[in-house]
């Protein structure tokens, strides 16, 4: 007798075959029907007990969130619902579960609640759908770099760089912080901390993930990455996953065609292979719309957020151009805006991306050729002297999902470029080497791998589609 899935006896049609099934009890009723999911899809299979034939300490012991096994036959289901059910033939209690202690009870439990229980929600139905969903993306990301010709680079997780010169980094250090070593300055002595220098936890692996392009071509990074900003908004973690393409040879244009292509194949995988989970979160998004002022309704399901990208051609837009609209927009002129558009230079806030997206193109847009003082210093500085080669994937309901750029491969434009911010050419030696050695036009983009998740999901939370965010005032689990 073979141990089964409930994915897989829910789609077989052999009916009277002895099948041997374990998971967690999610509901038990009337001490004879008992709903049981091991994880391998959102749907539960019905078990029909004999209860007749089954102890009563046996009855009491089945119970929400006990882990159980039971054998039984197959057979065509009575209700409605679903096709198969078991008919019980012997249940194991494998770990009980106390029902007056057990905090996932089958009800509608608060997001904030289920945060606070992170090790348990994924036993919910959302959250598990999520994960799967998770799961799912993360594969095809790897698939679809693979049957493009990519080489999967890990970057440090350790550096003693800044990539994004915000300076909002962990600190590494194995010093004792009531006993810090000093310099005759009265400034922290690194040179006595294990690696002898100031180091950090990454917030991005692109630098490093450049080195590499400039030797395999193609090459990209998916890892976690560490920014230390103070921020508790549903946008933003202190610990995140990354993935960064890096490619040789390729220009803004060719970037723009990767980062359109790739999101394209990634959201088409988990249409095909996540259909129960996102019909899922479909209907658990449309439910939650309902209880919301009308004028605050999303226009799009999810399942219509998810085909709008994957149905649409990307809209390509200078920064120079979206300022235009901006500026001339309804929004704008009657301050509807949050943060009102008045002139050239502006750093574009979510509104405004949204606006771009879900009013006037009516299809994801990407914004390029953006203002170089509000961009980082390895972006390609253009002929105007004023703008650089960046790019800004956008979508609808989330507004920036992807920034890339085609890099600085100038050495002397790099330098210059390094030292009107200050930023440190000894620090970075290995980094302008790359533009010594066999220099060529290169291209990459970022795309925070729970952004991508959160649209995929419909979640309004970027803490509920990582397994335990970690946030401000708050590392536990």
């Amino acid at each position: 007798m073979n141990k089964c899935t409930v994915a897989e006896l829910l789609s077989s049609n052999n009916f009277l075959q002895e099948v041997t099934i374990k998971g967690w009890v999610r509901t038990f009723r009337a001490n004879r029907f008992i709903a049981l999911n091991d994880g391998s899809t959102i749907n539960n299979i019905q078990c029909v007990v004999d209860f007749e034939n089954t102890s009563e300490a046996t009855l009491k012991r089945i119970t929400t969130g006990a882990a159980i096994s039971i054998k039984g036959t197959l057979t065509e289901s009575q209700g409605k619902g679903q096709s198969v059910e078991i008919q019980v033939n012997e249940i194991e209690i494998l770990g009980d579960s106390n029902p007056e202690e057990y905090p996932i009870q089958p009800k509608k439990h608060s997001f904030e609640f289920l945060r606070e229980n992170a090790h348990l929600r994924i036993r919910t139905n959302t959250f598990s759908a999520v994960m799967r969903v998770r799961s799912a993306l993360s594969f095809a990301i790897h698939k679809y770099f693979v049957e493009n010709g990519f080489y999967h680079f890990h970057a440090p997780i350790i550096t003693g760089s800044d990539a994004e010169g915000a300076g909002e980094m962990f600190q590494v250090s194995t010093l004792n912080p009531n006993k810090l070593p000093k310099n005759e300055t009265g400034t922290v002595d690194h040179s006595k901390d294990f690696f002898g220098k100031q180091t950090n936890l990454t917030v991005s692996g692109q630098l490093e993930a450049e080195t590499y392009a400039m030797a395999l071509g193609k090459v990209y990074t998916f890892g976690p990455t560490f920014r230390a900003e103070n921020s508790n908004t549903t946008r933003h973690l202190a610990e995140f996953w990354m993935i960064e393409p890096e490619v040789a040879f390729n220009n803004l244009d060719d970037n723009m065609d990767l980062a359109e292509d790739f999101i394209k194949s990634v959201i088409s995988d988990i249409l095909k292979n996540c259909k129960d989970d996102l019909a899922f979160l479909n209907d658990r998004l449309l439910q939650e719309e309902k209880s919301k002022p009308q004028n605050e309704r999303s226009e799009l399901s999810l399942l219509e957020k998810l085909n709008f990208v994957v149905e649409n051609n990307f809209k390509r837009v200078s920064y120079t151009e979206a300022i235009d609209i901006l500026r001339n927009c309804k929004p704008n002129k009657n301050k509807k805006f949050q943060y009102l558009i008045n002139e050239w230079g502006a750093d574009l806030q979510s509104e405004h991306e949204r606006y771009l997206v879900e009013k006037h193109f009516k299809c994801p847009v990407i914004l390029f050729d953006y203002p170089a003082n509000i961009k980082a210093f390895y972006m390609r500085l253009n002929e105007d002297g004023k703008t650089v080669r960046a790019m800004d994937v956008l979508f609808p309901g989330i507004g920036e999902i992807v920034g890339g750029s085609q890099r600085e491969e100038r050495l002397q434009v790099l330098q210059q470029k390094m030292k009107a911010l200050n930023i440190d050419e000894h620090e970075l030696w290995w980094y302008l080497d790359t533009r010594k050695f066999g220099t060529a036009v290169h291209s990459g983009f970022g795309l925070g791998f729970e952004r991508l998740v959160q649209y995929a999901t419909g979640m309004g939370n970027i803490r509920d589609v990582i397994p335990y965010p970690r946030t401000p005032q708050n590392a536990e689990f």
